[in-house]
């Protein structure tokens, strides 16, 4: 009598639990994420600068493709400032000995970058394993345009690490932070104040940082059933 009570209540709790199983397995897995970011960038050239001197906000906006929970193709584009001045460092240019600068530039960056997340990311009932936080790296190419005395594009890479959090089903929080290896050496407006010939896209040339908070939604949902169309 005990085992028939016992295989009864087992029987009902498979009976309970199967369907909360099946949705688990019926939810959604989203291949795009589009949404806003705002954060600070720091100019780092010829004139000094650092990490955390004379940080610009920058806003942007943000879309990624996801072609699986562990990885995604991130386009950036993003506006702000970079600011310094040749007193920053300790280095003595003749040039500017007696008139030193100090510049301001306005900055547009377009960067496509790709992000390999250290675990998959997700709610966890839409793919399993899948964790609402993950570290990721992100690595790619883009162009910058730059306005100071004179206007500059240049072909740029963003390299970094950052953050990402489920902060609700369909919304993301991301924490990231790069630095941008650009082809130009005129963000601080002054072409090579050494007076060292570069040889190499990214030798000799100035560069920046971006801490950045982007806020993304998830849109269109994979479809599960395609594959079995047709079987």
């Amino acid at each position: 009598m005990t085992i028939t009570c016992r295989h009864t209540w087992l029987s009902l709790l498979l009976l309970l639990t199967a369907p909360m199983a099946a949705m688990a397995q019926d939810d959604p897995e989203y291949r795009m994420e589009i949404g806003a970011g705002a954060g600070v960038q720091a100019y780092q050239g010829d004139f000094g600068g650092g990490i955390f001197k004379q940080l610009q906000p920058i806003g942007a906006v943000v879309a990624k493709y996801k072609p699986n929970p562990r990885m995604a193709w991130a386009a950036n584009l993003s506006y702000g400032q970079l600011k310094g001045k040749s007193t920053d460092i300790k280095t003595w240019y003749p040039d500017y000995a007696d008139a030193p600068i100090e510049f301001s530039t306005s900055l547009a960056a377009l960067d496509l970058s790709f992000e390999y997340n250290f675990w998959a990311f997700g709610t966890g009932r839409e793919y399993r394993g899948a964790r609402p936080l993950t570290p990721f790296i992100a690595g790619g190419l883009g162009l910058c345009f730059a306005k100071c005395d004179e206007s500059v594009v240049a072909l740029e890479m963003p390299l970094g690490l950052g953050v990402k959090y489920k902060l609700a089903d369909r919304l993301n929080l991301t924490v990231e932070f790069l630095m941008h290896l650009t082809g130009s050496d005129k963000l601080d407006g002054v072409k090579d104040p050494y007076g060292i010939k570069s040889s190499g896209l990214f030798k000799n040339t100035d560069c920046y940082s971006s801490l950045q908070v982007s806020v993304t939604y998830d849109m269109w949902a994979k479809c599960k059933t395609c594959h079995n169309e047709n079987e």
